[in-house]
Order: C-alpha cells, then sequence, then structure tokens
C-alpha cells in the first residue's frame, strides 16, 4: 500500500488552512484555543459536529481556490507562455524570465503549494463529512452527497489545472490531518490521473446541486443564474467532465456532456421567454447565447461583454469566482496583471503586438473580421502597445456601424471586483464542436454550425443570417482545416482568459508533435526566435519544470527530463 505524499509546507499552514479561514462563525468561537492544543486527529474530531462546521470548512475551500496565490497561477499557467502576452509595467523577473520561455526550476511560479493547499482542504471536507451526518439530523444524507461532489469538482479542477501544467504530478485523495505526519509518494501519469478524475465525478454527477436558489418573477419560481453561478452545480461538473473526456480523446462522452449542458441552458432560457424576460439573448440553431447588441439597439455593441465579464454571473456563465472587491475579496490577478488602474491602464501583462497587426486591413492572424467585437472589447489601443482590457472593463459600449478605428466607451472598475469565469456556454459549444470534428467527418456540418454560431455572435450576425457569416466550404476541404478553425475560434473567443495555453497543449499531444504548437507560440517574439523553436521542439518542454522546493522535500519526485540539465534546471 503506497504513502500519501503532503508536502511539507500544507502540513505547517494546516491550522490556518482548517481553522482561521472557514468563516466568522468559527474563527468567532477559536479564542485561545489554537494556542492550548496542538493540530492532530483529536482536535478534528472535536470540531467535525455539526452541519455549520462543514459549511464553514466548505467556504474555506472556495476562499482557498479565489486566493491570489492559486488564481495567479492558473492565469499565468494557462495564458503566458501562448502568443497572447507579451511584458507590460514594470513586469517582474519571474514573469519576464518565462516570457522568454526561460523555465527554471527555482521560480517561484512553479511552485504548486497552494493548488495542494485546496485539495487537501477538500480532502478534510471528504474525510470527515460523513461522520456529521451521522451527528446532526440537520444535515441529511443527500446534503452529504451534494457536499462530497462539490468538493470532489473542485479537487478535480485543481488536479486538471496541474497536469495540464506539469503532466504528471502527486496524486492525493487523504487528507493530511497530524503535524506529526511525513507523506511521499511518487508523481503519477497524466493519462492515469485523468482516468481517476473521470471515474471520481462520474461517480457524483449527479449528486451535485441542481441548482442554489430561485427567484419569484410574475409570482412564479425561475432560475437566477447570478445566484447560483459562484458554487459548483451539476452543470459545472458537466462541463468539467466533456472537458477531461476532451483530453482524453472519449469523443462520445463530450457530445453527451455538452448536450446536457446545452438541453439545460435552452429549458432557462424558455422559462425566462414565457415570463417577458428576455431582451438580450436570441437563439442561435437551439442554444440561447447573449447578443452583443440588445434587441432595439442594433447600431450599440458591446452589451455580451458587458453581461458576461463586466457585471459577471451572466446567463451563459456555469462557474466562476466571485470577487467583491473588499475585504479579502480582491481579483488581484486581473487588478495588477491586467490592469494597474485608470491613470496607468497597462499593468504588469500587455495583449502582444501580433493580436493586432494588419487588422485595419483584414490581414491579421487572428481576427477574421474587422466588426468582430472581441477585439475591441478585450484590447484597447495605448499608442504604442495594447493593454488588456477584458475583465478590466465593467462595461463596453461602441458603434457597430465603424470598423478599424474603433473607440470603445466604458467604465474601468475602480476595485479588484472581477470574477473569473471558469465555464461559460459558448467554451461547452466549442468543445463539442471539438469532439464531433474529431469523431467523424459526417459530424462536421453540426461542428461547423456551433462554430458558425460563436461567431456570428461575436461579430453581431443574427442567427438566422448567413450574410457574413463563416462559410463551410471554406474548411469543410480537410480535417486539419477545420481543426484550425476551432481553434482559431477558441483563441478569439477565450482570449486572456486563461485557456489558450492548454489549448495549444491538447493540440500538440493530438498531434504527437509540437509543429503547431511552435508555429502559434513564436508570433509575438521578435528576438531569440530560432532558440525558442528549438526548446519547444521538445515535447517535454511544453510543460513546466517541477520547483526546485518541491524537489527536495519530495525525493520520489523525478525532473520532468526537459530541465533536468542542472542546478537551476533550465534547458541551455
Amino acid at each position: 500500500m503506497k504513502t500519501v505524499y503532503i508536502y511539507n509546507k500544507v502540513k505547517e499552514s494546516l491550522r490556518t488552512v482548517l481553522f482561521l479561514s472557514v468563516g466568522s462563525i468559527l474563527l468567532a468561537s477559536c479564542g485561545d484555543f489554537l494556542d492550548i492544543q496542538p493540530m492532530n486527529s483529536t482536535v478534528l474530531e472535536n470540531y467535525w459536529k455539526e452541519k455549520a462546521d462543514v459549511t464553514g470548512t466548505v467556504n474555506g475551500c472556495y476562499e482557498a481556490l479565489a486566493s491570489e496565490d492559486v488564481l495567479t497561477r492558473f492565469g499565468i499557467w494557462g495564458e503566458l507562455r501562448s502568443e497572447n502576452i507579451v511584458a507590460g509595467t514594470d513586469v517582474p523577473n519571474n514573469i519576464n524570465e518565462l516570457l522568454k520561455e526561460n523555465l527554471l526550476q527555482t521560480n517561484d511560479l512553479c511552485n504548486w503549494s497552494s493548488i495542494y493547499k485546496v485539495i487537501n482542504r477538500c480532502n478534510i471536507v471528504c474525510h470527515y463529512a460523513p461522520e456529521v451526518e451521522s451527528l446532526d439530523p440537520n444535515y441529511t444524507a443527500n446534503e452529504l452527497k451534494a457536499t462530497i461532489a462539490e468538493m470532489k469538482t473542485i479537487r478535480a479542477l485543481c488536479y486538471f489545472y496541474l497536469i495540464r501544467t506539469f503532466r504528471d504530478v502527486p496524486y492525493v485523495t487523504e487528507p493530511s490531518i497530524d503535524d506529526n505526519q511525513v507523506y511521499v509518494v511518487p508523481a503519477t501519469k497524466f493519462d492515469d490521473i485523468l482516468d481517476l478524475l473521470i471515474k471520481d465525478l462520474e461517480s457524483v454527477k449527479d449528486d451535485a446541486q441542481n441548482r442554489y436558489s430561485l427567484e419569484k418573477v410574475q409570482n412564479k419560481s425561475i432560475y437566477v443564474p447570478k445566484e447560483n453561478n459562484s458554487r459548483i452545480t451539476r452543470w459545472t461538473v458537466y462541463a468539467l467532465l466533456a472537458d477531461l473526456y476532451l483530453w482524453k480523446g472519449d469523443w462520445d462522452n463530450v457530445v453527451k456532456y455538452c448536450d446536457l449542458v446545452i438541453t439545460h441552458k435552452a429549458q432557462q432560457y424558455k422559462e425566462l421567454l414565457t415570463m417577458d424576460q428576455i431582451t438580450d439573448m436570441d437563439l442561435f440553431d437551439g442554444v440561447p447565447l447573449i447578443l452583443e447588441a440588445t434587441k432595439g439597439e442594433k447600431n450599440v455593441g458591446g452589451h455580451a461583454y458587458t453581461a458576461i465579464f463586466g457585471e459577471g454571473n451572466s446567463f451563459e456563465s456555469l462557474f466562476e469566482l466571485y470577487y467583491t472587491g473588499s475585504d479579502k475579496q480582491n481579483n488581484n490577478w486581473v487588478t495588477g496583471y491586467y490592469y494597474r488602474n485608470r491613470e496607468s491602464p497597462v499593468g504588469r501583462l500587455r495583449a502582444a503586438e501580433c493580436l493586432a497587426e494588419g487588422f485595419d486591413t483584414d490581414q491579421n492572424q487572428v481576427w477574421l473580421s474587422q466588426k468582430d467585437c472581441r477585439f475591441y472589447e478585450a484590447m484597447e489601443n495605448q499608442g504604442t502597445s495594447y493593454s488588456i482590457t477584458k475583465y478590466p472593463r465593467l462595461s463596453a459600449n461602441f458603434s457597430l456601424a465603424q470598423t478599424g478605428n474603433v473607440r470603445v466607451s466604458g467604465e474601468r472598475r475602480s476595485s479588484a471586483n472581477s470574477n473569473w469565469i471558469f465555464y461559460r456556454l459558448s467554451d461547452v459549444m466549442l468543445m463539442k464542436a471539438e469532439a464531433l470534428i474529431q469523431r467523424s467527418e459526417e459530424d462536421w456540418p453540426e461542428a461547423f454550425k456551433l462554430i458558425n454560431n460563436v461567431y456570428k455572435r461575436a461579430n453581431n450576425i443574427a442567427p438566422e443570417t448567413t450574410s457574413g457569416s463563416l462559410v463551410y466550404e471554406t474548411y469543410s476541404t480537410s480535417k486539419e482545416k477545420m481543426e484550425d478553425l476551432l481553434f482559431a475560434e477558441r483563441h478569439r473567443e477565450f482570449l486572456f482568459e486563461g485557456k489558450r495555453w492548454y489549448d495549444l497543449v491538447r493540440m500538440s499531444r493530438r498531434d504527437g508533435n509540437t509543429d503547431r504548437l511552435v508555429s502559434y507560440a513564436i508570433r509575438k517574439y521578435r528576438q531569440d526566435i530560432n532558440v525558442i523553436k528549438i526548446k519547444l521542439t521538445d515535447p517535454n518542454y511544453i510543460y513546466f519544470p517541477y520547483a526546485k522546493s518541491e524537489l527536495k522535500v519530495n525525493p520520489l519526485l523525478k525532473q520532468n527530463p526537459a530541465f533536468d540539465k542542472g542546478e537551476d534546471g533550465n534547458l541551455n
């Protein structure tokens, strides 16, 4: 039986993890308790007595997931090495090294301890919540099942980020409970963890909450997305399962879970439609999407941006982190890395020049049309460079009658209150399209329809209109062209959302080489291009190195061979 590995930093901070961050109820009751008793299983058993103990610790899991250390890594790991991002203002050295593809095992951004802290919290809840169900009659069996589903989904999401970033990582599902425990295990293979995550979620998928609250409209209870998107629901589980199956290459299951989500959203739309609550959405071949211009305002764009990214918790959202912008509820990843303040809008990172070059002449490598609203919503010309405006903007408003030199008016955020989206409806649409392209040529027309509908919304083209939309015959001559269209549309739709590098890695794993990944990734570089090409030719190099600090505490962890070259772990 192999022992469980939880590195020292998790154990050292467990008091804080369990007691100091689980909510105001627990904070008010501790007093000198932490100073008197050691952190061990006896203390934990005295704590896990009632439903409030479970609720507080579950809240602590979300707090940990939304922490600056975690979100910054999710953003950097999924975005920084793609062609989207270059150095901005006062860029720190650890960021600058990654931007130069100089990956060092001494770089603190390779440290995964904050992610494993979230995982350990989830493991603690899964371990102790069943005991509470047996002690507190107010905590029912169904609530326990929903709690376990919630925690296993957050845990799976964390592991999914880890394997996409590092490939093989230690896989732990038992909690670190006693400070005297010492746990060490080797890394588990990418594909094995992927299978374990799928198996875990398949076992709990239908236990997750369908919704958390309803709202009365015209004396009827309807589902209100803004009250339900900041916690794990059944629809989050389905979206994550679809993503896991996409990386596994199980196309039928990708389609299955995407269809469940799309059907659910269509039903929500139908409920709202019967209440006359719909003024800003329309059906695109049965899929409800928020329009760029609300009905009756066809010449004013930016509404979809304002609803999805500005206000947050939109109809299209499936799961996003909620930030209030006060106290500890700050999204410092967006406010800092993407945006500093109104006087200095360029953050530590900015949009790469290649995203804008040739746009005004329709010669850009990313954008197919000067009418694509996503260009104006995601980035803004600052004279010699482009700042990132997706998320920093609270609202967007611009004329759809213009092209090229379009000016966007709209309020910038005054606090770090931007939500962060993990999954939304267009992601599900494009995951399904990707699976259909891979499954069969007979499925290509349906895949194209999904891609085209995402494109049409972004270009303010009415659902029933064909003029100005994509043309199937342009792309249907080969599977490679269909794939390129799919990844190009994902690039446009999820710009700066922490998904692009992972898309390139998934493409590379499927190709069995890094040729296409290299062709995209090098677009942003103006120097050392051949050196970077050589590095990225090695399929091991598309993953991050293990941090030197982690190698020290876990002797069974073997460094990625691309970085096992010396003390700093850099490939020279």
